[in-house]
């Protein structure tokens, strides 16, 4: 599989920088200076040389989409000691890559495919994180849960051996309207803190589901403005991507 090399005048660390200072602004705008949201960045269809360079220069937590990519780029991304997550929709029979080069699928969105990574998991001795993905927008274009599914799935999830749900995660609304993609994301909070408050009552055990992943190049200043813990920035650091 051929992947796009880094583009001659790509410079990761300045892109890094921007990114990161456009984080710190956005904290500081919506009143949640020093929050410490993260930064994701995602590497999709770039090769390792370009994710090994993203880490040296600071990412040092990377998402991957493809498992094929993964595979490929897998072993030298972990000679580099970064935090790997899978943020792109994961099918079972792909499963296994994930797990072996992962430490975070943040697309859950059934339970067959959590009960999958749990034994895959298990068979590893390994603890694996995982998030919820939930389908704010409800377009069909999106992978997701239902939003009033969400917490059934994640205590159901959270029960099977070897697995951790740490938050949530979703792709905002194609849309340029700041209200309606703010709604999405604000939904996804309400989601989250109600499975936390019900957790401290008792009714889940998902007192660790903190995460807010939601927000990329585009619109990751109104995700940080309703809660995101977590963004998730491609284009913005990598570049525009070539087709593969």
């Amino acid at each position: 599989m051929e992947l796009n090399p880094p583009l001659a005048d790509w410079d990761p660390a300045a892109a890094i920088a921007e990114a990161k200072a456009r984080i710190h602004v956005a904290e500081a705008s919506c009143g949640r200076a020093g929050a410490g949201v993260r930064l994701l960045v995602a590497t999709k269809t770039w090769d390792a040389d370009a994710a090994r360079a993203v880490v040296a220069a600071g990412g040092t937590l990377v998402g991957e989409s493809r498992m094929q990519e993964l595979a490929v780029k897998g072993p030298a991304l972990a000679e580099t000691g970064a935090e790997v997550h899978v943020i792109g929709q994961l099918q079972r029979n792909k499963a296994a890559t994930a797990v072996d080069f992962a430490s975070c699928i943040q697309t859950v969105d059934s339970l067959r495919l959590a009960e999958r990574l749990s034994r895959l998991a298990s068979e590893r001795e390994k603890e694996l994180s995982v998030m919820i993905q939930v389908n704010v927008s409800g377009e069909d274009s999106k992978a997701g849960v239902d939003p009033d599914d969400a917490l059934a799935l994640a205590a159901d999830v959270q029960a099977l051996p070897s697995l951790t749900v740490t938050g949530f995660m979703t792709i905002g609304l194609n849309s340029s309207d700041e209200g309606a993609v703010r709604a999405g994301y604000r939904r996804l909070r309400e989601i989250r803190d109600t499975a936390l408050i019900e957790s401290e009552r008792g009714k889940y055990s998902l007192r660790d589901a903190w995460e807010l992943s939601m927000g990329m190049s585009g619109d990751l200043e109104w995700a940080i403005a309703e809660g995101a813990t977590m963004v998730r920035v491609g284009t913005a650091i990598m570049g525009a991507r070539p087709a593969v």
